[in-house]
């Protein structure tokens, strides 16, 4: 022995690249373990581990190109993808493959049958998508480089639909977020809570309507409390069932979510809880003239 365990030493990492091109490569492994300092920087990795916060501190000092590993079903806690976000602050790309599409430990089927249902915000800059087949979303990792990689803010906004009338669907993570023109004019469908602070933005904000997330309701249903204060401005808006979509994510929760709770001027342009947050947001946008 040279004094080394044997996961320190670089050929006990078995890696088998499928791809080479301009001197980056994609490379699957059956573990987070194997990837190593032969990566740095250049491949894009594909190990059959779970994305935890263990396994991408593993590869997070190695800094590959870009990783997409496997979802373990995600877990309790989301723990089979926690690491997504702990790759994203370090500025690295970072996908994960859903469970039921992909083995565990093995990076060949990963790669070959696997199907991404997770995705960081740096990947997501690259231009990987949920539904895209591993092969496909690594193809990505190796020929893009992500647009945004500073530690700051990451504004997401997007423009879902619109009316004649020029008032549009906005979705945007966050409702301190909103932009000058959107003051009677948007529909802002958003992922934070709905509680006193939210209502405060709302308030400064004044969007033609809004959607923004219940947070779990939580105490005294206080996830919620800002439907009334923006009831009594005049402001017609709805809540995110947390059961439906994950808070921060508007664009989940745009596609996903179901309505849990509204007020009054919402209900009279035509809301109701249990209506998809789709539905519920074109009704906020043709209604109240």
């Amino acid at each position: 022995m040279d004094g080394k365990t044997l996961l320190e030493r670089e050929q006990d990492h078995p890696q088998e690249i499928v791809v080479e091109r301009d001197g980056r490569r994609i490379c699957t492994m059956d573990s987070a373990r194997y990837v190593d300092a032969r990566n740095t920087g250049k491949d894009v990795v594909v190990p059959a581990s779970y994305v935890g916060v263990l396994p991408a501190r593993m590869m997070a000092i190695h800094r590959p190109r870009g990783v997409i590993g496997h979802d373990a079903c995600v877990g309790k806690d989301g723990a089979g993808i926690a690491g997504l976000w702990y790759l994203e602050a370090l500025g690295i790309a970072a996908a994960t493959a859903d469970g039921l599409t992909a083995e565990m430990g093995n990076g060949e089927d990963l790669y070959r049958n696997g199907v991404v249902k997770h995705v960081n915000y740096v990947a997501e800059t690259c231009g990987v998508k949920p539904g895209m087949p591993v092969s496909e979303a690594a193809e990505i990792l190796l020929l893009n480089d992500p647009t945004d990689v500073e530690v700051g803010n990451k504004v997401r906004r997007e423009i879902a639909e619109t009316h004649p009338s020029g008032r549009r669907v906005v979705v945007t993570d966050s409702i301190v977020w909103a932009y000058p023109e959107d003051e009677n004019t948007s529909v802002l469908v958003t992922a934070g809570h709905t509680g006193r602070s939210g209502a405060k933005f709302l308030l400064e904000a004044k969007p033609w309507g809004f959607i923004c997330h219940d947070g779990g309701m939580s105490k005294n249903r206080s996830g919620i409390s800002g439907l009334v204060t923006a009831d009594e401005a005049g402001l017609a808006g709805a809540c995110i069932d947390g059961t439906t979509a994950p808070i921060g994510d508007a664009f989940l929760g745009y596609s996903q979510g179901l309505i849990s709770a509204h007020n009054e001027a919402a209900a009279a342009r035509g809301v109701a809880v249990g209506m998809t947050v789709k539905e519920a947001a074109h009704r906020l946008l043709v209604g109240g003239e």
